[in-house]
């Protein structure tokens, strides 16, 4: 990081700490993927016995 006058450049590196959470980004898409499911198969089998 530094100064140019009243500007400051920081590296992408700086400032994201390092840190990418690609593996929350699985997890939301797979959870989304099984309620899907899930509240799909729920439906079904409750319009097929009424």
């Amino acid at each position: 990081m530094h100064k140019d006058g009243e500007k400051i450049d920081v590296t992408e590196v700086e400032a994201s700490g390092g840190v990418k959470n690609v593996g929350l980004r699985y997890m939301l898409a797979i959870s989304l993927f099984l309620a899907v499911i899930i509240l799909s198969a729920m439906w079904m089998t409750m319009a097929a016995f009424s």
